[in-house]
């Protein structure tokens, strides 16, 4: 049967639910959906070896979740502070009769993404798709004078760096055939005043999946991006002030659930999207986007 969109899921209650960051998943009310109990795998990725970062939570489990259920095997990272919800996701992974490697892994320095890459071959012996996930945010409605050193270095860092460096460095180990997956954001196209520096961070990341794309095309290599609009993760009550009807401003009227972002991440690293290159796909519940 087919669904209304607008009712496919609850809104969460308004105002936000408070957490520290980085935020966890059991609080969350209502619970985000993963794809626990809907997604059915089809073999699209069989025997594939992937990398998420950011596996945790959010969209990063619901990727990590359905590339299992398609076949593939999953390393994913996650900070410290997240180990329960990656304990989590390697359950779900596990079940789905894949190999699951959790990595505590802070991808702000040059060398923890060496590592990463070179622990992802170690498991797998190649790296078939690189998922570009992990994300720092932090909401300032002060203004840019609120945004500190600090701040803007650790959202750089996060969010650029380490995808430079990732990409850089799983390149050399990557097949013809293998696939990048950056995740950007409707905030590189409509920048929402308090997520200045992380706005500005996405739309960089635009650039660089086109840039990269090109240049690795000879290669038989893809590099791809999607832009979600707002999707119900624990970064939301850990970075969003409490003011922020969150998900509302969708033509949707809600934000998504991480569940429904998945499927844009196993198409563009599926051979069915073989011939679809330096693209973003934009997932933002009906925000128009170039």
């Amino acid at each position: 049967m087919t669904e209304d969109p607008t009712r496919k899921h609850p809104r969460p209650d308004f105002p936000a639910q408070d957490q520290q960051h980085p935020g966890w998943t059991g609080p969350m009310d209502p619970p985000p959906d993963h794809g626990e109990d809907s997604y059915e795998g089809s073999g699209l990725l069989a025997d594939r070896k992937t990398v998420v970062t950011g596996g945790d939570s959010g969209i990063g489990r619901a990727i990590a979740l359905a590339y299992a259920r398609e076949g593939a095997d999953v390393l994913f990272t996650y900070l410290p502070d997240e180990k329960q919800d990656a304990e989590e996701t390697t359950a779900l992974v596990e079940e789905a009769g894949r190999e699951a490697v959790a990595v505590p892994c802070d991808i702000r320095t040059e060398d923890a993404c060496r590592q990463l890459v070179d622990r992802a071959v170690d498991e797998f012996g190649r790296i078939d798709v690189l998922v570009n996930n992990a994300a720092y945010q932090m909401s300032q409605p002060d203004g840019i004078g609120a945004i500190s050193t600090e701040q803007f270095d650790r959202v750089v860092r996060t969010n650029l760096y380490g995808m430079f460096w990732l990409c850089k460095m799983a390149l050399p180990r990557m097949r013809a055939g293998g696939s990048i997956i950056n995740s950007t954001s409707v905030q590189a196209y409509k920048p929402s005043p308090h997520l200045l520096d992380y706005a500005m961070t996405k739309g960089a990341i635009v650039t660089f999946t086109q840039g990269l794309a090109q240049m690795v095309a000879g290669d038989g290599i893809r590099v791809n991006a999607v832009a979600p609009g707002p999707v119900w993760t624990p970064l939301i009550p850990a970075t969003m002030p409490d003011t922020v009807e969150f998900g509302k401003q969708a033509p949707l009227g809600r934000p998504a659930q991480p569940a429904e972002m998945a499927p844009a991440y196993v198409f563009l690293a599926s051979s069915r999207a073989s011939f679809i290159t330096a693209e973003i796909l934009n997932a933002t519940g009906g925000t128009p986007l170039p």
